[in-house]
Formats: C-alpha cells, structure tokens, sequence
C-alpha cells in the first residue's frame, strides 16, 4: 500500500475527517514602528501589469516570538509603479526603492553596487540572501473584501539598518481599517503614494 497519506507521527491523513484547520500560531503583525533583525531568504524580479519590481522576501531571526515570521518588499527600481497616481510620484517611489535596495546591499556587503549593469536573479540572490540585518516595520490594515466587517493586516518595511542596530518590539496597538472602507490600507494619506514599498493589496 502507497505510504503517501502517511504522516510524520505514524498516523494517517486519511483519518483526518471532514474539517481540519492549520494551526497559525498568532499571526498578527509585528507591532507598529518595531525593529527586528531579520535576513532576505528570496530575492527575485517579478511583475505586476507588464512592469518589473525587484520582489524580496525577508525571514524574522529574531525576537523569538516572531521567529521566522515573512516580510514581503517590492522595491519599483526600473518600471513605475502602476500604483503611483502620476509620473512624477512614480518617479519618486523609484529614488526612494533604489535607495532602499543600495542600503540593503550596502549592509549584505555591497557587491550589487560593484556589477556592471542592472542585478539579474542570480545576483540578486547570491549577494542579499542570508545576510542579517535590522529592519523597522510599520502595519498596514485594510478592510477583508471576502469577510465584510473583517480587517486584514500585515507589516511592511519602512527602514534597514546594520545588524548592530539591535532590535525594539514595540507594545501591539489595536488594528483598525481605514475609515470608508475604500480598500485602502490605513496609513493616514494615500499609502499607495506615501508607502513606497507597499504590499499586494487584495482586491
């Protein structure tokens, strides 16, 4: 017989039933303005609506309690953000994602600065990936389309510093959606502007 339902603790998935719910632990984001340290365990280009971003992918070493919790970058350094309301504002979020990207470069050892031309996947990976450093997270918070009266949240990234800058969790304040409930998250103006390496907001 096939071992393929078979799990790690001598049960079987098969007699799992009817409902099953994958244990989260407690998912709610990195307190408001907190510096963990933390190091990039993905870098990549990616796209979104024909335009390039370079996608990073960071993993919490610590505090332990939020050990190995994901903190996802976008970082608009070639094409306009198809977010930015006009040319102008793209060209600034651009400034500010290339700035971020040599600083985090800059604190991995800064090799990509050094390479003739535009980083590829394989240098982006072989130069930023595993190499702690500390990053200051800030909340977004937008209202969940799919469960009304729901609010989603999570953290992006607002500031990298060197591994000894030490790290500052910060007391958890309340998530709250942004009045209106337009899907925007609440970031006290436009975040789409004023963040400049914001998340993929669901929709």
């Amino acid at each position: 017989m096939s071992d393929f339902w078979n799990l790690s603790d001598g049960a079987n998935a098969k007699d799992t039933g009817t409902e099953y719910e994958i244990p989260g632990g407690n998912m709610d984001p990195i307190p408001d303005d907190s510096s963990v340290l933390a190091m990039i365990d993905e870098a990549k280009w990616a796209d979104k609506d024909d335009a390039r971003y370079v996608s990073l992918r960071w993993s919490v070493i610590s505090p332990d309690e939020f050990k190995n919790r994901k903190v996802f970058q976008k970082l608009w350094v070639t094409d306009d953000d198809p977010m930015a309301k006009d040319s102008d504002k793209a060209a600034k979020k651009r400034d500010k994602a290339r700035r971020m990207l040599a600083v985090i470069d800059a604190n991995a050892g800064g090799k990509l600065v050094k390479l003739d031309g535009m980083p590829n996947d394989d240098n982006l990976t072989a130069n930023l990936a595993n190499k702690p450093m500390v990053i200051k997270v800030k909340i977004w918070s937008m209202p969940d389309r799919e469960q009304p009266g729901e609010v989603i949240s999570g953290n992006w990234i607002c500031a990298v510093a060197p591994k000894t800058a030490g790290v500052d969790v910060k007391a958890a304040k309340p998530v709250a959606a942004k009045a209106g409930g337009g899907g925007r998250p609440n970031a006290g103006s436009d975040l789409d502007d004023e963040i400049p390496f914001a998340p993929e907001w669901r929709i």
